[in-house]
């Protein structure tokens, strides 16, 4: 069964024989069954128990299949029916599906795996409606059930806030999740906030698989069985033993080599392994959580990631935003990594000239929140008395210049457009145009924009002030 958490299954059927074959063979799948012997009974059961799928006779003294769909519909309209139907009353089987059945089966029931994969059809058809109805209800809303979950995630962003909303609606299922972002965005605290609101018993097992061979990472993920290879005088679990009734987090999945994806498919499609050196595969019921900073789609045009695995994670898919895209963040989270880090060296905490905010919220962050965290750790590191400098973060953000053009690059140009045409600029106009894109970038830090054009604050002040008076 693919989840940790044991589904409930309530069969009613007068046909002791019927209902003690399904209710053994659920139960040995690793369901809870309950059973009832009419209607009036079931339809009780339903009311205390809260199953997640039904099987009901159709034929039954005391209350008939058709009433039970009628009273389970109007208690629970999504909880899916399978109607269990003698041979020859197609009829009424038909209109158990017009009244809101799931599916139907006719007794004598031989093929017990396929009422199986009925079973798992029609739960995941049921959560996928849930889902769908939660995120919508959230989304109208705007609220957070339980914000605690996200505690460890600090921001006022409505995009973040959003992907909270979706994280409490697929946090309870079972599929996969696929949480993309570019390098530092904090990937690892979003599959931990996937984890808290699945509500699993077990623990979050993470693995980073960037640079793994194929038998590194099935040795690492599935262990191994004693004898398997020179050295394996014993059997070793996996960490995919240890995420059991848990989550399991892979990152950086889009450095897999072509035979740990196929080893990973089948992880995904039939929750099952086999540990390096065995011929027997063993189960799983842990939940996948993946992450990457590639951009998957274009790998699978290359053919360097898989079409088939590409699509086995389309189920739950998390996109987070550069911290460039999020700007009222950067207040919070300098203030956070500030006390943090003056915690960690037991100095006092310094206070942040005005405008160091301006400058950070300009800057286009190319390693996202783990390098604004490493400015705020050094610029305290370095810190001795008064206000906190902003040298170190100048420096950090004056590393990452712009690529300087090769002899065969083209000239860049600057080209006036007025009502009597295009026409090359004065050196006055071009330099116009200069501070006042400058200025535009810097959102109308004078400072900032000093420091795009090379000159310091002083001398882009008098050449702003100059042309005000020019134009009076």
């Amino acid at each position: 069964m693919p989840s940790q958490i044991r589904l409930k299954l309530l069969v009613i059927e007068d046909e002791e024989a019927v209902s003690r074959g399904i209710a053994t063979f659920f139960s040995d799948s690793g369901y809870e069954v309950i059973v009832a012997g009419n209607g009036v009974e079931g339809v009780a059961h339903f009311r205390e128990e809260q199953p997640d799928i039904v099987f009901t006779d159709l034929r039954m003294p005391i209350m008939g299949g058709l009433d039970v769909i009628k009273a389970i519909k109007e208690l629970s309209p999504d909880t899916p029916i399978i109607v269990i139907s003698g041979t020859g009353v197609v009829k009424d089987a038909v209109e158990s599906l017009r009244r809101g059945a799931w599916d139907y089966v006719e007794k004598p029931i031989h093929d017990l795996a396929a009422l199986e994969h009925m079973v798992q059809k029609a739960l995941e058809n049921s959560h996928l409606r849930s889902q769908v109805a939660g995120l919508k209800q959230k989304l109208l809303s705007g609220t957070i059930r339980k914000p605690e979950t996200f505690s460890a995630i600090i921001t006022r962003s409505p995009a973040i806030h959003s992907i909270f909303q979706y994280i409490e609606v697929i946090g309870p299922t079972t599929q996969p999740v696929l949480i993309c972002g570019e390098t530092g965005t904090g990937k690892e605290l979003f599959a931990n906030a996937v984890h808290v609101a699945s509500g699993r018993k077990g623990k979050l097992v993470a693995l980073n698989v960037a640079g793994l061979d194929d038998q590194m990472f099935s040795d690492t993920l599935f262990g191994h069985a004693k004898g398997a290879f020179t050295g394996a005088d014993r059997m070793r679990e996996g960490l995919i033993a240890q995420a059991a009734g848990g989550t399991l987090f892979l990152d950086e999945i889009g450095d897999l080599k072509e035979a740990s994806q196929i080893k990973l498919l089948r992880l995904l499609q039939e929750g099952e392994y086999f540990p390096v050196g065995s011929d027997f595969p063993r189960k799983s019921d842990a939940r996948i959580v993946l992450a990457t900073h590639r951009n998957l789609t274009e790998m699978v045009a290359r053919e360097s990631f898989r079409q088939d695995l590409y699509y086995r994670l389309f189920a739950h898919q998390i996109s987070i935003p550069p911290l460039r895209e999020r700007a009222d963040d950067i207040p919070l989270l300098l203030e956070h990594y500030l006390h943090e880090a003056a915690a960690s060296l037991n100095k006092k905490k310094p206070t942040p000239p005005p405008e160091l905010c301006r400058y950070l919220q300009a800057y286009r962050f190319p390693g996202n929140i783990r390098e604004l965290k490493a400015m705020a750790y050094e610029s305290i590191a370095r810190h001795s008395q008064g206000m906190l400098s902003m040298e170190t973060f100048l420096k950090f953000m004056g590393a990452v210049s712009a690529p300087q053009p090769t002899e065969a690059s083209p000239m860049a140009e600057i080209i006036v457009r007025n009502a009597d045409g295009e026409h090359m600029p004065t050196l006055e106009e071009a330099e116009d145009v200069l501070i006042n894109q400058a200025m535009r970038l810097a959102k109308e830090n004078q400072g900032i924009a000093a420091g795009y054009l090379g000159i310091n604050r002083s001398a882009l002040n008098k050449k702003i002030q100059k042309r005000k008076n020019s134009d009076a």
